[in-house]
């Protein structure tokens, strides 16, 4: 079996390359939105690291997987490859994210008020990731201006967002750490 080499030595000069082999330089929308989207695949991953229930490693894969799925579109140029075309933006993956947070919200007190992230290095793993979530999805937005962007992948993105502060009220309870809520002077 022959050996995968990471290394290409190609972005060496400030270029990488899309799917499709177009070229561009790293700093390109696409790669803005692809990458951002890769490092929050990053920090479920580190959430996921953590002693959670099943049912949040199961939900948190899902979504991994599905980062993926939109790294890979993001990263096509469809002018070049017809891998975008063949992208199944399944509907089923917004509301299952939607249905874990009704699970999930009714097991937890009403939410109150704002609260400040933090607690448990969980909890406060999620709240990094619900921002860089929200990050990727103005990423996506910028690079919809120019390219032609699947509206589902901005749905999956801010719902994923909604899934994240939920899922870190649950790490709160789980972990049986106090939300702190937000004491405004306003």
């Amino acid at each position: 079996m022959k050996k995968s080499v990471v290394y290409t030595k190609t972005g060496d000069k400030g270029s990488t390359s899309l799917i499709g082999g177009t070229r561009v330089p790293k700093h390109h929308i696409r790669l803005e939105a692809y990458g951002t989207v890769d490092e929050l695949n990053s920090y479920l991953g580190l959430i996921r690291s953590y002693d959670v229930a099943k049912d949040v490693v199961d939900s948190i894969v899902a979504a991994q997987n599905e980062l993926f799925t939109i790294g890979a579109y993001l990263a096509t140029d469809s002018s070049v490859s017809d891998l975008r075309d063949r992208i199944k933006c399944d509907e089923s993956k917004i509301e299952f994210l939607e249905g874990e947070m009704d699970r999930i919200e009714n097991q937890l007190p009403p939410l109150t008020s704002f609260i400040l992230p933090g607690g448990h290095p969980a909890v406060a793993h999620c709240h990094v990731a619900r921002t860089i979530c929200r990050r990727a999805e103005r990423r996506v937005l910028e690079m919809a201006e120019t390219y032609e962007v699947n509206n589902w992948v901005v749905r999956y993105l801010n719902r994923l967002s909604d899934f994240l502060f939920v899922l870190s009220r649950h790490l709160s309870n789980y972990f049986a750490v106090d939300e702190i809520p937000w004491q405004s002077e306003l």
